[in-house]
């Protein structure tokens, strides 16, 4: 029985770090220190900034996913406010019901908050994974020139859906913005296959080149986490 609090001690706490967005060396610190680096990880990362109530909850919601659905259909149902909601919406996202998510996502923009920014971005990831490419280019329209847009992941999503409506110029114009050196490698090597899909073997090879050098000095927590961008990228440097 302890071995398997241990475990779920331990996932719990990985779970956060990738959420949250947290220093890579916390992976290292809980995997390794299971107890002790987790317990040191709540209290300086989670304890500190959100109090036990807070933690709870969390575990609670890796343990019994479905409660977080359930809690957040309670408090929409108890006050119909815009961010209860965007909460649900998300939540839907997190398990990948999509249309569920994108239910919610409409019904809050559609009561006075048309432009809001991460419902917006929201669903156009949630209606690029349905391959709704149509709807994808209908909500990015309305962001596409405000600056958090820019270089941004939505974006990405934005131009490959543009190359899937057959609108390939407006798309390579969209994706060219988000080549920023040292950054967005991920995004710049699907900005490469795109190049290499339409013909332009020339422009993929100096771009996946470029991310190949700057891979060399990355951080050691940026070569972890990008090891699969620089390993593609490697392998379709050989291809040429």
């Amino acid at each position: 029985m302890q071995y398997y609090l241990i475990v779920a001690l331990q996932a719990f706490c990985i779970y956060l770090i990738y959420k949250n967005k947290h220093e890579y060396y916390w992976f290292f610190i809980v995997i390794f220190l299971p107890v002790l680096g987790s317990l040191i990880y709540l209290i300086i990362k989670v304890y500190n900034r959100r109090g036990a109530d807070k933690i709870q909850e969390e575990f609670a919601t890796i343990i019994n996913p479905a409660k977080k659905i359930t809690d957040l259909e309670s408090k929409l149902e108890f006050s119909e406010t815009f961010q209860n909601k965007v909460n649900l919406a998300d939540a839907y996202l997190e398990i990948d019901n999509y249309n569920n998510a994108i239910l919610h996502y409409e019904a809050a923009i559609n009561e006075g908050f048309q432009n809001d920014l991460h419902v917006i971005k929201q669903l156009i990831k949630t209606f690029s994974y349905l391959e709704n490419y149509i709807k994808v280019d209908i909500y990015a329209e309305k962001i596409k020139n405000k600056f958090e847009f820019k270089a941004s992941h939505s974006q990405l999503l934005y131009g490959l859906a543009l190359e899937k409506l057959n609108r390939v110029a407006e798309a390579e114009e969209q994706l060219h913005q988000i080549d920023i050196p040292n950054a967005n490698y991920k995004e710049r090597l699907a900005y490469a296959k795109f190049l290499l899909r339409n013909d332009k073997k020339e422009e993929a090879l100096e771009l996946l080149r470029e991310i190949q050098k700057e891979s060399k000095y990355m951080v050691k927590a940026n070569q972890i986490k990008f090891s699969s961008t620089n390993q593609e990228v490697t392998s379709l440097l050989e291809e040429f």
